[in-house]
């Protein structure tokens, strides 16, 4: 990945190895969350959460009359606090023995027509974010009466998201207080008895969605100390135990076999041997003909730009260099429970980029799993090549489609900024379902165009192609067009370029900082609306 930019920060204490830190986990755990027709006004919770929309005098509360003791209460201190019911604005109050739960939260969800299920999903995860800061065991959720499109079971989901993607913490490293397991055990959502029955689907969904998220998460924090590719290996291997799923992982003699000259260039010059790991999904019970399509993902578990070396604070977050392949795992690790009748293959080139002697040099020509050949002028754009023969080895698996998603170029934070996903691809088509799927989901992304005007600038005089191009103008353009020409033009194909949201610098809504598990809930999203 080429340099993104990073305010300098102090490095680490500690070290040790990789023997000394533990095993990679399979996903942070979420609380226990649940669905009930409780009433809001009698339950007993350390937070108990409700919302107000834009100019409201008092919270939304389903099922307590307007007149009540608690509404009065909140309606008070929303006037004593000035609470405008904006979006992220947040009143803790506690009750101290005055009303059955200990504290109480409102939290704005911002204008009516600007309402979403991101709307509610970012307002229980900033909610649930406070609960876990004062150390809350249970929170109770009651979401204020709307009718959204997608209906209760929709609500329950993007609720469901919101408290187990705002409860996550990677704490396994910090040591003394800091290192407390989460304390946040439960998390109940009120719904009337008789939207039970969607909200119970909806949470259901909802967790699936959240977990496959959080290990998405675990694996681009993990170090590349502990995280190496042949580690990531056997974190695929238990996920394919545990979830049915078909694997093999390839390693270096069976790459050579394969002529996958880029993705073992870009190895060379790390002790860590590389692998393809390559997991699938069949449905079962399915009679005729399915849809094939295939995720390819960049897994560099760490990216230090080779001999075209990075400056130090450029590295210093670059165990976020396989976001894409920890997508790809994530996505397939929800896939044996929401069960779409679509045959999904998984496919994550892993290695190192890093300098020594063996590596390779600018000069230096590869030779593809195709036959084509690429002049490598810059090492630090590594996961191109990486890509290239991973998406030679997919279209060898006869997929309908492809996806490949990378944190590739610096270049598409520069044109969307740091939380938006470039969306590339060759059917105009499959982008737009793509799009809205994305939509649906809550994550933000954006297609940007492929002219070919712009493939002169990857013209070799030596090779087939180069890896960069004569100008530093568009930059994420360019390294789709390299990625292009390395797809058959007959299959339909998008190229995700999550440089930008995969890992957080700051914290935004209810992500943390640091890895985000971005596009794992559109893909999901996608797959099950291509399977429908």
């Amino acid at each position: 990945m080429k340099s993104r930019r990073h305010r300098k920060t102090a490095s680490p204490n500690g070290g040790g190895a990789a023997g000394d830190i533990g095993r990679v986990p399979a996903g942070t755990p979420a609380p226990k969350i649940t669905a009930s027709s409780g009433s809001f006004a009698s339950t007993r919770a350390d937070v108990a959460v409700c919302f107000a929309l834009e100019g409201d005098k008092a919270p939304a509360l389903r099922g307590v009359p307007a007149g009540s003791a608690l509404i009065r209460t909140l309606s008070l201190l929303m006037r004593q606090e000035r609470f405008r019911g904006k979006r992220k604005e947040v009143l803790l109050w506690h009750a101290a023995g005055r009303h059955p739960s200990a504290r109480y939260a409102v939290v704005g969800l911002g204008a009516r027509a600007d309402l979403t299920l991101e709307t509610i999903r970012e307002g229980v995860g900033i909610a649930t974010r406070r609960a876990v800061a004062v150390r809350a065991r249970k929170a109770v959720f009651v979401l204020p009466p709307l009718t959204l499109p997608e209906g209760v079971e929709g609500l329950a989901e993007a609720a469901t998201e919101g408290i187990a993607l705002g409860s996550y913490r990677m704490s396994k490293y910090l040591t003394g207080e800091e290192q407390t397991p989460l304390s946040l055990k439960g998390a109940e959502i009120l719904f009337g008895p008789d939207a039970l029955k969607a909200a119970h689907r909806g949470v259901a969904r909802g967790k699936i969605r959240a977990l496959a998220t959080n290990l998405v998460r675990d694996l681009v924090n993990e170090p590349a100390l502990t995280l190496t590719p042949l580690r990531m290996a056997e974190v695929a291997r238990e996920v394919a135990g545990q979830r049915g799923l078909e694997i093999k992982v390839l390693e270096k003699k069976e790459l050579e076999k394969l002529g996958m000259g880029a993705l073992l260039g870009v190895s060379a010059g790390s002790a860590q041997p590389p692998c393809l790991i390559h997991m699938i999904y069949r449905p079962t019970g399915v009679k005729g003909a399915i849809p094939k399509i295939a995720l390819v993902g960049k897994g560099l578990t760490f990216d230090s730009g080779g001999l075209s070396i990075k400056t130090a604070s450029s590295m210093e977050t670059m165990k976020l260099d396989k976001a894409g392949a920890s997508a790809v795992l994530g996505v397939m690790s929800a896939l044996d429970r929401l069960k779409p009748a679509i045959e999904v293959h998984g496919i994550m080139g892993m290695t190192e980029n890093m300098p020594s002697g063996s590596a390779i040099r600018p000069g230096d020509i590869l030779r593809t799993m195709s036959g084509k050949t690429i002049e490598v002028l810059n090492t630090d754009a590594e996961g191109r090549l990486v890509l290239a023969d991973a998406l030679a080895y997919a279209q060898a698996q006869k997929v309908d489609r492809i996806i490949d998603l990378a944190t590739l170029t610096g270049a598409c934070m520069v044109a969307l900024g740091p939380v938006v996903t470039g969306v590339f691809g060759n059917n105009q088509e499959m982008v737009e379902q793509f799009l809205t799927a994305s939509s649906r989901a809550g994550e933000k992304m954006w297609q940007l165009p492929l002219y070919e005007e712009y493939s002169e600038q990857l013209r070799s005089d030596v090779a087939d192609i180069k890896n960069t191009p004569t100008s530093r103008y568009g930059g994420a353009i360019t390294a789709g067009l390299f990625l292009k020409s390395f797809v058959n033009g007959k299959t339909p194909w998008i190229h995700l370029d999550l440089a930008g949201p995969a890992y957080l610098e700051s914290e935004q809504g209810y992500m943390r900082k640091g890895a985000t598990g971005a596009t794992v809930r559109t893909l999901l999203t996608y797959i099950e609306e291509l399977a429908d």
